[in-house]
This record gives C-alpha cells, sequence and structure tokens, in this order.
C-alpha cells in the first residue's frame, strides 16, 4: 500500500504538467474541497468526469469518486460499524453479537416498520440496524505518532526535566495524575505509557435545516503532550462517533 501511495505522489496528473501537480495531491485537493462543502457522491463523481474531460486525453485523474477513494485507501483511517440497542442497552458484540434484540427492553436489534410489529422473531432480523456506533482504532494511530521521532520524544516530556514549581498548568501538575501514579505505580514508572483524556457532546451535522438531529462525536486527547501540543487539532483523535437522530 505504501509503494501505491509513493508511486502515485510521483505520477503526473497529464503528460507535460509543468506545475509538478501529481495524482495524488489532485484527488487529495479535490476529496478536500468535496468534504468541506458537502458534496454528494454522485455530485462528486460528475465534477472528476468533467475536470477529467478537461485535461488531456492522457491524464491520470480518476472518473468517479469510487476510485478516487482506493487511491486515497492507504491514507484512511479503518472504522467498525457496531449495532446497538435503539435504548443504548448495550453494544451488539462479543457474547451478544448474534442477538436479534435485548431480552431486558424487548427492542428489535433492527428497524421494525409499524405493521411488522406482530411478525416472528424470524423475521425480526431482517434489515437495517435500529442503531449504529462506528469505531475508528485508535491503537494504529498511536502506532504511527510513536514512529515519528520528534512526536515519541514529545510523549515522554513530562517526565524528562519538567519544573514544578506549584502551578497548575497541565494535567501533569494535577493531584489525578499523581494520584494515578500512587496507585498503579507500573503504569507510572513507564513515561511512555499514555494518559487520555476522553470528552463527547451533541452535535447537529445538518446546522440550522434540522435542530432535533444530534449526532455525538467522542475524542481523545492526549494529555502526555506538552502545553503546546496537547489541544492541537493534529493530535485529537476521533474514536466514536454516536449517530443520531437521538442522543445516547
Amino acid at each position: 500500500m505504501y509503494d501505491t501511495l509513493q508511486n502515485d505522489s510521483k505520477k503526473p496528473l497529464y503528460p507535460g504538467c509543468k506545475n509538478l501537480l501529481t495524482l495524488l495531491s489532485a484527488v487529495l485537493s479535490l476529496v478536500n474541497v468535496n468534504a468541506r462543502y458537502g458534496w454528494s457522491d454522485k455530485s462528486f463523481s460528475s465534477l472528476l468526469q468533467v475536470v477529467h474531460n478537461m485535461l488531456q486525453e492522457e491524464n491520470t485523474l480518476p472518473k468517479t469518486y469510487y476510485h478516487a477513494k482506493k487511491i486515497l485507501c492507504p491514507m484512511g483511517m479503518k472504522y467498525q460499524k457496531i449495532h446497538a440497542c435503539l435504548n443504548d442497552c448495550i453494544l451488539y458484540r462479543h457474547q451478544f453479537q448474534e442477538m436479534s434484540k435485548w431480552p431486558r427492553c424487548g427492542v428489535s436489534r433492527y428497524k421494525v416498520k409499524d405493521d411488522e410489529e406482530c411478525c416472528s422473531d424470524e423475521n425480526s432480523n431482517k434489515g437495517p440496524p435500529a442503531k449504529v456506533l462506528w469505531y475508528l482504532s485508535i491503537i494504529p494511530r498511536f502506532k504511527c505518532i510513536f514512529a515519528n521521532g520528534d512526536d515519541a520524544k514529545d510523549l515522554t516530556w513530562h517526565a524528562n526535566g519538567i519544573n514544578y514549581d506549584g502551578m497548575l498548568r497541565h494535567p501533569t501538575d494535577s493531584s489525578q495524575w499523581k494520584k494515578i501514579d500512587h496507585l498503579y505505580p507500573d503504569f507510572g514508572k513507564e513515561a511512555r505509557n499514555l494518559r487520555l483524556g476522553l470528552a463527547t457532546d451533541g452535535m447537529n451535522p445538518y446546522g440550522s435545516l434540522s435542530t432535533q438531529h444530534s449526532s455525538w462525536p467522542v475524542l481523545l486527547v492526549i494529555y502526555n503532550l506538552p502545553h503546546r501540543l496537547c489541544m492541537k487539532r493534529k493530535y485529537m483523535m476521533l474514536s466514536m462517533m454516536i449517530l443520531g437522530p437521538r442522543q445516547p
């Protein structure tokens, strides 16, 4: 995958391209504009087709959004869709993975139409799930951070040369940080162990079009990083997305 990405970063958009525009940079720029303004997949594919026809005949620009995503696949974040109970009782994973409803609340795992309420349990496991949790694995992203020498050094700054003057400027100065070191000494001895802050809040992805719809992103903040970096967008990780329309 890395070799493919490397080749696309060197492949010119069309023969004789003078502005050093490569296939990868062109697709990445267009996809960023697509994400910023919320175009549909169909409209973006139409744009790619138009731009492709405008360029020289030998150009390498993909004609559909599907092929554009294939080019950017190595750069994307893998995610897992996990079915959830409509009443937020459980996640249908591990020992609950094969269940079609949660016995305690009796609500079906899948969307059920009004005229299907009296149907048998055999037919209740068909159709789209009633609620889905999107999970974005954080371990591969942590590995990428530690693979960068400068980032790996910043992750251990709190154990190397920090001056404690009694002022609270960072979670490292807090009593909670010291309490964790006291309760779990083996964890506290290793400066590379990650300490994370978790935060979530509702947002309306449709702006003023729907005041009733609320999706809930779950963010992770890496408190190992120094003051100037720990709240930067680059180091804040989206770990889960709880889709609406109702809050969890």
